[in-house]
């Protein structure tokens, strides 16, 4: 996806025209982002989707090549656009986003098989929602055969097929996420009543406020950093690419998180999505002590 990102003191209502203050124009996609940040980290990470045959297709290729993702997004496809996402920041950081998936919906079974039939192992498989839901399973099929860590992460929120839900080892909504899939906010008895439903390992983002996931028969709670945000877009893919990487490299649960919260509160004191994302020299100075990959 590339973001078009626009700052402004008030967002405009319905009919309404407003100037802002600012435009940028970021690389961004769920995906990509969390590839990138667990490229940052250490990972060497295999990148599989499809851009379209227009311009943004050629800065998404330069980037994430520059970024060191082995990239998997085949030939350009000629009748639809690239993904793109348009963004609104209110000066307290928070965002709007409209998603437009473009040649994201291009990535089918067939083309994941034929990405990943030649790699022979991999620790970690990360989804989003922001490709078709066949394709995601089939990813996750390819992540059991590996014995991988199969991560979800149900962004952009949608009721998910249940062949995914059998295969995902752990999954990462936030707040609005969680209270679409589970009909509740993500209090603690909500919280437990989902991971006795999801079966997996549950992980609720929860912003400002951290993280919490299920822990024997109570809930554990990480909290963020304590930072100044300047632009909240892309901290949850932050956090996912960082929580990615710890679990890959064998942290449990808590210590996942930990490295994970660092990488999403760090992110929130830049503008921008990647070009806000830290480097691991940040992150491991914050959480104290650098995981290796095996």
């Amino acid at each position: 996806m590339i973001d078009l990102v626009a700052y402004a003191d008030v967002l405009p209502g319905p009919g309404q025209t407003l100037r802002g203050n600012e435009f940028r124009l970021g690389f961004g996609g769920k995906g990509a982002n969390q590839a990138v940040m667990a490229a940052r980290l250490g990972a060497e990470v295999i990148f599989v989707n499809r851009v379209g045959a227009d311009f943004f297709g050629e800065l998404t290729r330069t980037n994430l090549a520059e970024q060191g993702l082995s990239l998997r997004l085949g030939d350009p496809i000629a009748s639809v656009s690239t993904g793109v996402a348009p963004i609104w920041v209110e000066p307290s950081g928070t965002n709007r986003i409209i998603i437009i998936p473009g040649a994201n919906e291009a990535v089918t079974p067939e083309v994941v098989r034929t990405e990943l039939a030649e790699i022979p192992s991999a620790d970690c498989v990360v989804c989003q929602l922001e490709v078709p839901q066949d394709a995601i399973a089939e990813a996750f099929r390819f992540g059991r055969q590996w014995g991988a860590v199969n991560v979800l992460n149900p962004a952009p929120a949608s009721p998910i097929h249940d062949d995914i839900l059998a295969l995902a080892d752990w999954m990462v909504p936030n707040e609005s996420e969680f209270e679409l899939l589970f009909g509740l906010p993500p209090e603690e008895g909500a919280i437990l009543r989902a991971a006795a439903e999801f079966r997996g390992r549950l992980l609720v983002t929860l912003g400002e406020h951290g993280a919490a996931f299920p822990s024997g028969d109570a809930v554990q709670h990480v909290a963020a950093l304590s930072v100044t945000p300047s632009d909240t877009t892309g901290a949850g893919d932050a956090f996912l690419g960082g929580f990615s990487y710890a679990v890959a490299a064998g942290a449990d649960a808590e210590e996942a998180v930990k490295v994970a919260s660092v990488c999403g509160s760090l992110s929130t004191e830049r503008r921008g999505t990647q070009a806000s994302f830290p480097s691991a020299e940040e992150v491991w100075l914050r959480h104290g002590s650098p995981l290796r990959l095996q």
